[in-house]
């Protein structure tokens, strides 16, 4: 091994992905040992709500999900990773993306971040109480009819959900420069299923994030099933790290195409327009986006990786209990969301609206018309 000492200290925050900090910091450690070159990684304080544009100054390195890309091309706060000398890296990670990965934080032509985790709406389902995923819309509807279901509804989550039905049920949610959300009739139609199943969930889910119904989930004495839509963690799939390991599977399909639709998820590595130390930061996130290292040191680590490397890796698959292959499907039909300025703004404005709608029972018209006046609002 190595014995450099190290010339130049990178700091990195990791927003918030506190899961993959492990992950990130033994790779952190194997660039030391191989460049010299330290990146120390700073989780945000908790209940700390910052944007990007504050974190890139004080920061080399930042760990951004592809819905913030938007503002911070509005902000100017990263540096576009497109350089003419890393073309050929560049055409290599595009074409070991994981569905949409790579392409989410493409924006004005310039790529703003390199995906280095991947995941999307998936079903988390318990292996030992049920013989298999939930397949149907009905058939899902009938197990949450006894209390075996759990959904992630605390803002944004609850839009988020919503945006998965609307898509695999054949029209996904509009796009930059369009005036709607959804159509109002369809969109209503699909509240109203939304509906039918939040009915039949513990009024706790209003209160919980992904990580929180895993969480529960994975509980030995858990008396629910499955989550239908909810983000993939690889690590509640690994055996010993939880009373009960979770299985992961395509999302139930209410729609005639398969499991497509899933709201994408994942994180990507980008760099600090105001860094000191760019051409540094810059090497270490495309070193860590690469497939060797996604495979090998940050698979490894327990980080959940956006390569397919990685993903079509037998040996990966096999310490994570089956979870990429079981899920590989769902990532690769998966959807962007808007990822203009306003989207982040409108996305919990609107799932605080979805869900103050569906506890006072209001009428799903009602609630579409709100939704698309906000998101149109959103464009201004």
């Amino acid at each position: 091994m190595s014995t450099h000492i190290a010339t130049t200290a990178l700091r990195g925050s990791l927003g918030g992905h506190g899961h993959a900090a492990e992950a990130l910091r033994a790779c952190a450690k194997l660039w030391r040992a191989r460049t010299g070159v330290d990146v120390v990684w700073e989780q945000p304080p908790a209940g700390a709500c910052l944007e990007v544009a504050e974190l890139a100054r004080r920061h080399d390195l930042l760990v951004v999900e592809h819905p913030q890309i938007g503002r911070i091309v509005r902000d100017g706060c990263l540096l576009p990773l497109n350089r003419p000398e890393r073309t050929r890296d560049l055409v290599r990670l595009a074409g070991q993306s994981v569905g949409a990965s790579f392409i989410s934080y493409r924006l004005t032509g310039d790529q703003w971040a390199l995906p280095i985790e991947a995941t999307a709406h998936m079903q988390a389902w318990r292996a030992d109480r049920l013989a298999g995923p939930v397949s149907t819309w009905d058939d899902l509807l009938s197990l949450a009819r006894h209390g075996r279901v759990l959904l992630a509804m605390q803002p944004p989550h609850s839009l988020l959900v919503l945006l998965t039905l609307t898509a695999n049920l054949g029209q996904p949610c509009g796009m930059m420069g369009e005036a709607e959300l959804n159509d109002a009739g369809f969109g209503a139609d699909v509240l109203d299923r939304l509906r039918a199943l939040v009915a039949r969930v513990d009024p706790a889910c209003f209160a919980m994030d992904p990580a929180a119904v895993c969480e529960r989930l994975s509980e030995e004495a858990a008396a629910e099933h499955c989550a239908p839509f909810i983000d993939g963690y690889v690590g509640f799939a690994r055996a010993g790290l939880r009373p009960a390991p979770l299985a992961f599977a395509a999302i139930p399909v209410a729609g005639q195409q398969g499991p497509v639709g899933a709201t994408l998820g994942g994180a990507g590595i980008a760099v600090s327009a105001h860094s000191p130390h760019a051409e540094a930061a810059l090497a270490f996130a495309y070193w860590l986006a690469s497939g060797d290292v996604q495979r090998g040191p940050y698979a490894d680590a327990g980080g959940q990786p956006a390569n397919a490397v990685a993903w079509n890796d037998a040996a990966v698959d096999a310490a994570n209990g089956g979870f990429y292959r079981a899920t590989r499907e769902t990532l690769e039909h998966a959807v962007l969301r808007p990822r203009h300025d306003g989207w982040l703004a409108f996305q919990h404005a609107a799932a605080e609206r979805i869900n103050a709608g569906l506890g006072a029972r209001e009428d799903a018209a009602s609630i579409m018309f709100d939704l698309n006046r906000l998101f149109a609002a959103s464009f201004g």
